[in-house]
This record gives structure tokens, sequence and C-alpha cells, in this order.
């Protein structure tokens, strides 16, 4: 948060420490000027009262004002703190797909979006509170004994007793609040955590509001909101019933122990120093003797006031120093897991160790808490080609959907990706992509802008029409690329979408793409993208299965045409047409790899074994398939739907 001596929080930190320290001074000379006005008050000096007065008046200004400039620097100190601590958190969050493997790699963060706003902005908050809270009432110990002493020692009296009462009272009141401190740590960090799990719960809803009314399974999220609530409302009365006692104890020998014990050290001096003063002055007036010592009274009593008041908030700070070990605590955590997940390290809860694979024909190594050990290896391609030399398909939930995968994928080799729900589909588009990581074997690839993935449902993102075609380009790399708002119509054009243009105003409107654009449009709309960006690879996931067959042709021969290479995970027989080899997993750890022969000619396959081979598959093969014994019929594998087709 404070990255340097010459940085602007070290500027801000220095002008507040200044302001405290004045604010300190001024409370020493305005308790002195009291002093005065009563003194002459006493005396029934009119004259001197005004002057008196009108000086306690002039000095009202500039208090003022410090004190609202402490309140303004302590807030902008917590808001260079929070930007600077967002800033870097960020950096963490975006760096290398974090934000992606913190909740789906890793399970030691669940509400990272608390963690980034409210998390963050309660520590800054409390760090520089906790700042002005200790470094002021340090001051006013240190300036209020010393003008204390001096009024002391003014009146005759003994300088020693006054500070050793104050001492030993305020020791025994630390060690009996420190015995009886509730842990206010871990209650707050419990609290924190009970409130991110239920702001997780309202967005889950938010999210997903339309599948919940489709349903109406609003009874059931109901009932989830309200156990949510439930367990933070108890945690919350907790802390309240912790805290009434304890303040009850703290206000208790705060106010009115210490209370005694500061008029026990006002009294000293003045039944002690009085008779010093009457031996050693006797032609002095009986009136000047009374309205010394009233003055002495007023600006002593201030002076204790105010040290008291110091004293209370350093003793009270610990409390908050212990609230603060909870923030301190799920922040750091944070931080710790983002750079831990950016270097590949993550650990997650194992469900299972195999999902129909013997662990003795897996590649993949456990360490001794369960986790599987990364040590494959991620290599750049030479010649452009996607290979695959045993590599196995590991779920984050450390499930072996297959234990070996030995492909090769040449560019102009267009890959169809067939399989029950659940064998590897997707999760191999993930792994090429890298988002999952090699647990072993080798993967060698080109660069990741070379692939350009598109999901089932495609992600509409913040902004105009224009920003949904190019992402994640911005219009300044769109310009730098030397592409047009017309050629934008084109590639629209070709995925039959370029009515849109007119029908929402244009380019530069802004709206919510993802309510107004239909399902089939917007898969569509991330089709655009991949006419835009012309990677060498396109990762399809179902991309097309809300588009019409027809417009679902078009799109792909045009992907053919623009030299686009296509791994295609569809269940559409009318797709197969526009690959040359087929991959099809069999959800029991098998797979099957080779070119798709469009001829009804070739002989039945072999059955599929648990140990990967690599053969010829052609459709015929695939047809006869879904029937054979060896290999169970699987609700909504292509076999199936291309049979009922």
């Amino acid at each position: 948060m404070i990255p340097g001596v010459w940085s602007k929080e070290s500027a801000l930190l220095g002008v507040h420490t200044l302001s405290l320290a004045a604010r300190t001074f001024l409370s020493i000379y305005v308790a002195a000027l009291e002093g005065h006005i009563v003194k002459h008050i006493v005396r029934r000096d009119a004259r001197s009262f005004m002057l008196m007065l009108l000086r306690w008046f002039a000095v009202a200004i500039p208090a003022t004002f410090i004190n609202s400039a402490i309140r303004f620097l302590e807030c902008k100190l917590a808001l260079a703190f929070r930007s600077r601590l967002v800033d870097h958190a960020y950096g963490l969050y975006f760096n290398d797909q974090t934000y992606y493997r913190v909740s789906n790699l890793d399970g030691r963060v669940e509400n990272a979006d608390h963690c980034l706003t409210d998390d963050i902005s309660a520590f800054t908050s409390s760090v520089a509170h906790l700042y002005s809270h200790i470094t002021k009432p340090l001051f006013d110990c240190a300036l209020v004994t010393v003008a204390l002493a001096q009024s002391t020692h003014q009146m005759g009296a003994n300088v020693v007793q006054g500070p050793l009462l104050a001492c030993a009272v305020i020791t025994v009141t630390g060690h009996i609040l420190k015995a009886v401190s509730p842990h206010f740590g871990q209650l707050v960090s419990e609290e924190a955590n009970r409130k991110g799990y239920l702001r997780a719960i309202h967005s889950r809803v938010i999210a997903n509001a339309e599948e919940i009314a489709f349903y109406n399974g609003q009874k059931v999220e109901l009932n989830h909101l309200r156990r949510a609530y439930k367990s933070l409302v108890f945690q919350m009365n907790k802390i309240f019933r912790q805290r009434l006692w304890y303040v009850m104890l703290e206000q208790f020998l705060m106010k009115y122990v210490w209370s005694g014990t500061g008029l026990v050290m006002v009294s000293l001096p003045i039944l002690t120093g009085a008779r010093q003063a009457g031996t050693g002055h006797g032609s002095s007036s009986s009136s000047d003797s009374v309205s010394q010592r009233t003055q002495y009274f007023t600006t002593a009593k201030n002076l204790l006031v105010s040290g008291g008041d110091a004293v209370e908030r350093l003793m009270s700070s610990y409390k908050e120093i212990v609230e603060l070990a909870g923030y301190t605590a799920r922040v750091a955590e944070m931080l710790q897991v983002f750079e831990e997940v950016s270097r590949g390290e993550y650990q997650r809860t194992a469900v299972t160790n195999s999902k129909g694979v013997h662990t003795q024909s897996c590649l993949v190594q456990f360490n001794s808490e369960g986790q599987p050990l990364i040590k494959g290896r991620i290599l750049e391609s030479k010649d452009g080609s996607i290979r695959l030399e045993e590599v196995p398909i590991v779920t984050p939930n450390c499930d072996i959907v297959v234990s070996s995968l030995s492909i090769a994928v040449e560019p102009g080799t267009h890959l169809l990706i067939t399989g029950p729900n659940g064998c590897g589909k997707s999760s191999l588009l993930r792994i090429l992509s890298g988002l999952w990581p090699i647990y072993a074997g080798k993967l060698i690839r080109p660069a990741v802008c070379s692939m350009f993935y598109i999901p089932q449902r495609p992600y509409m993102t913040l902004g105009n029409l224009r920003d949904q075609v190019i992402y994640p380009d911005t219009v300044q790399e769109m310009a730098a690329k030397g592409i047009a708002d017309t050629d934008l119509e084109n590639i629209l054009a070709v995925v039959r979408l370029r009515h849109i243009v007119t029908r929402e105003g244009g380019w530069d409107v802004e709206a919510d793409w993802k309510d107004v654009l239909s399902g089939g449009e917007k898969q569509r709309m991330g089709m655009a993208r991949l006419f835009y960006h012309k990677p060498q690879f396109a990762l399809l996931d179902e991309c097309t299965s809300a588009v019409s067959l027809d417009v679902e042709g078009a799109m792909y021969q045009a992907a053919k045409d623009a030299g686009i290479t296509l791994l295609t995970i569809t269940h559409r027989p009318s797709l197969w047409k526009f690959h040359s080899h087929i991959l099809q997993f069999d959800g029991e750890g098998g797979w099957k790899f080779g070119p798709l022969e469009l001829h009804e000619s070739s002989p039945s396959p072999a059955p599929v074994s648990e140990t990967p081979r690599i053969m010829p598959y052609s459709k015929k093969e695939v047809l006869e398939t879904a029937g054979s014994k060896n290999v169970p019929s699987v609700n909504g594998g292509v076999t199936e739907l291309a049979s009922s087709a």
C-alpha cells in the first residue's frame, strides 16, 4: 500500500501525521486558554476576560479546520490504500487466467468478488482509521504529560505522584481488559465469510433467474437465502452479545475509575502545593491565590480529559487491532491464493481418485494429500500442428476421465469430437486452451492467439454492437488491424446478422446484449468473432446448436474457405461432412481417433478396449457401434443421434 518514500501515499501519511500533531498542540493551547479565562472570571477582570474570549474564538477557526482536515485526510488515505491494493489484486486476478482458475481449479477462495470489494475496503479503512486512532493518542499522552508536569511544578507540588498513580491504574485496566477480551478477530472474519456467502447466493439467483423461473424453483432458492441470512444473523448476534458485557466493563473502568483517578491527580497539587505557596509567598493576596488555583484546576482538568480520552482510545484500539487481524487474514489469504494459482499450485478437495479408470494404468501422480501433481509439459509447435502425447484428461475434482490421450491435428485436419456426456469432450478443449493443467505427458500446440474457443453460450460483453463483434479486441486494436465498420458488416452478412445493425440503431448503440439477442443470434455473434479474428484453429463446443441447418452449414463452409481448422464438438450429423477426422470417446476411458470416411464400405470396428488405441474410424463404423454389444449405447452420444437421424 506504500510502495516508496516518494509515493503519493507517503505524502498523504506525512500530512496526516502533521495534522494530528497540530491538533494535539491546539488542544493543549485551548486547555491553557480556558484556564486563563476562568482565572479572569474569578478575579472579575472583564477586560482581560473579553480579550481571552476573543483569542478563544480566534483559535476555534484553525481548530475546526484541523478537525475537518484530519477526517478528510483519513478518508483520502484509506482511498489511496484501497486504490493501490485493488490495483495490485486486479493485476494478480487477471494474470494468466487466474480469475478462472481460482473458482474452477482451486477451492480456497469461495467468493473472490466479495474479497476484492468489501474485504479490501474494510481492511484499508480499518488501517487508515487505526493509524489516526493510535498516532494522535500517542501525541496527546506525550505532550499532555509534559504540560501537566509544568503546571504541577508551578504549583510547587510533587511532579511524580500523579503520573505514577495514572500509570498504575492504566496498567491494571489494560491487564483486566486483555484477560477478558473475546476473540473479535475470528468473529469478524467469520462474519465477513458469511456475508460473502449470502452475496454469492443472491448473485447465483440473478445469473440463473430464467432457469429458476422455468422450474418454479423460487421456494428452494428462498430456503437457501433464508438459511444463509439466518446464519449471518446468528453470527452477528454472537458478536453483539460478546461486545455487550465487554463494553460495559470497558466503560466502567475507563469512564468512572479513570475519572476518579483524575480527580485525585488534580487535587494532589492543590492540596499539597497550596501550603507551600502560602509559606513561600506570604505577600500574595488571597484572591490571587484562589484564582491561580482555579486556573490550575481548569487547565489540569481539560488536559486530563484529553489525556484520558487518548489513553482510552489506545486501550480500545486493541479491539480494533484484533478486528483488523481478521480482515488482514482474509485479504492476505486471497493474495496468496492468487499468487499460488498463477504458479499452477492448486488445492481442492478430491472427490474421487478416478472415474472408471484404474490408477495403475494412469500416468497421473498424486501427493500425500491426494492432490494430483502437475508433471506435464506444454511446448510451442513449430509446424503449427496440435499434438497430445500421453496426456490424461483430469477434471478439477480429480476425476480421471481418460487415462492417456495421444492425437495429432495438422492444419487443415478438421476434427469431429463425439461421445456421451461427461466423457471428456469439453475437457479436451479446455486443456488445449490452457485453462486446465497438464498432469502428465506432453502438449505441443501453437500460440494461444492462434486458437479461438466458442462455447455453446457465447459471452456478451458490456458496450456497443461493435464491441460484441470484435471482442476481446478494443476499437483501437481494430483500427490498428485496418478493419472498418464495412468489414464488420460483411462479417455479419456471413453469419446472417447484417440486419441487426439497422434493427438496433447502428454500431454505437449500447444495450444489454445478452437479453437483446436471441439464443441463435448470440451463437451467430460468436461465429462472427471467429471470422473477425481469423485464428488458425477454431475450438467449437456445440456453438451452433440453436442455429438453423442452412445457416450453420454456410458458416462452417465459410470457416473452411477462410483456412480455419475446425475442432468441433457436435451431436448434429449434418456437420460431419465438414470434417476429415473423428475422435470418439466411449465414456469408459477409451477413445478412437482416425480419418472420417463418408462411405458405407468400411468394415465393422473392433471392440473398444480400456487401453487407448489409434485406428481408422468411418461413418459406417460409428453407426454400427451404436448397436454393438461390446460398446454400450450412451444417451446423448453421437452414435444414438446418428442412428435416429
